[in-house]
């Protein structure tokens, strides 16, 4: 059992960069930059291609939350703790961030691609891949520097699924989001 534990914590870890970069287009929402949409208001159909919530902003901002918060993970590694709740040096720590920001951010503008050829509008549910979209986004553009282990993959899917929607409703409640997803 504690190893488990142990194990969900490394994966938590890890997904640090991907989950503040999934969090970043909510955080920075009301910064007036970039705020053109990633799809330049294209169309296919009658449905945009991804919507105009998915801005260069959004995409900007969740890369640099990502860098961020893999430079942090760098500069703790030197601890013994950090370094037991690891699976990689944080070496890397740009690249890292990078991948992880972008990975995550691509695989949310997937899952928002499909929504809208499926006519789900911006908020609506699209369970489970409003809650996985950008772990495996995240962890696809990690593959060429992480040796992902299907373990890995599937515990942090399976974990971040569960505090996605924790963090969403918790957001919700607070205000902080207009939507429970």
């Amino acid at each position: 059992m504690q190893e488990s534990i142990f194990f969900m914590l490394k994966c938590f870890y890890l997904m640090l960069p991907a989950y503040f970069a999934n969090m970043a287009p909510v955080i920075v929402k009301k910064i007036n930059l970039f705020v053109a949409p990633i799809d330049f208001g294209k169309k296919i159909g009658n449905e945009p291609v991804l919507g105009s919530h998915k801005t260069f902003r959004g995409l900007i901002f969740g890369v640099i939350f990502a860098v961020f918060i893999a430079y942090i993970q760098f500069f703790l590694y030197s601890n013994e703790f950090f370094r037991n709740i690891s699976f990689i040096d944080y070496n890397s720590w740009l690249l890292l961030g990078f991948l992880m920001g972008l990975g995550a951010l691509t695989g949310d503008a997937a899952k928002s691609f499909f929504k809208r050829r499926l006519g789900i509008k911006p908020g609506g549910k699209f369970i489970p891949f409003d809650q996985a979209d950008f772990v495996v986004g995240a962890l696809i553009f990690i593959m060429p520097i992480f040796g992902l282990t299907l373990k890995i993959f599937f515990v942090s899917v399976i974990l971040s699924f569960v505090l996605h929607i924790i963090v969403n409703h918790t957001a919700f409640y607070l205000k902080i989001r207009n939507e429970k997803w």
